[in-house]
């Protein structure tokens, strides 16, 4: 697993110990960030159940402002804090061991928008649509931002929740498939 392009690109990264984490293979990981624009002019990133924190250290390399990672597993964590140092991006994250509801909740309270939000879930765990759904009533994306989210190939996720609207769903596998998230376009 590595830093696939932008500033660190090629930086090793080390995965978490163990089997409870699934990180995002470097393939799909180059095919997801092709999709949702190769390089950003700025922004913020959230990335829940971060895992290695692979995507969120992606968008910082291709320029992303800053990222939240979020995972409740202390091996995560510890792999996220090891990950950013290794790249040297320290000062750019925040880096929080805690169930994503209740970070998606405080930052609700802050209304943080941010420019790219990963949602990777455990797959017997699917909580896209809730997570949309906050995302979307609290406007938590900024109007030119992308929720990516990862989930089993065995789930469909709606068209539309409120006025985030599905862009586009790319399968990877019989196991792995993204859909993308923006706010709808309305015609004035």
């Amino acid at each position: 697993m590595r830093v696939i392009s932008g500033e660190r690109k090629g930086t090793r990264l080390k995965a978490v110990p163990g089997s409870a984490t699934r990180p995002t293979t470097d393939k799909v990981k180059e095919s997801l960030f092709n999709i949702i624009g190769p390089y950003f002019a700025g922004g913020d990133a959230l990335d829940l159940y971060a895992g290695s924190g692979g995507l969120g250290i992606e968008a910082l390399s291709r320029g992303c402002d800053h990222a939240v990672f979020v995972d409740k597993q202390r091996k995560a964590v510890q792999t996220v804090t090891d990950n950013l140092k290794t790249t040297r991006y320290e000062s750019k994250a925040t880096v929080l061991q805690q169930d994503a509801r209740a970070v998606l909740d405080q930052l609700v309270l802050k209304g943080q928008p941010f420019k790219l939000i990963f949602m990777d879930p455990p797959y017997h765990a699917e909580e896209h649509v809730p997570f949309l759904q906050i995302i979307e009533s609290n406007r938590l994306l900024t109007d030119n931002g992308v929720v990516v989210c990862e989930h089993g190939s065995d789930v469909t996720l709606p068209d539309q929740v409120g006025q985030l609207e599905k862009i586009k769903v790319q399968r990877y596998s019989d196991v792995i498939t993204i859909s993308f998230y923006e706010y709808a376009v309305t015609e004035e």
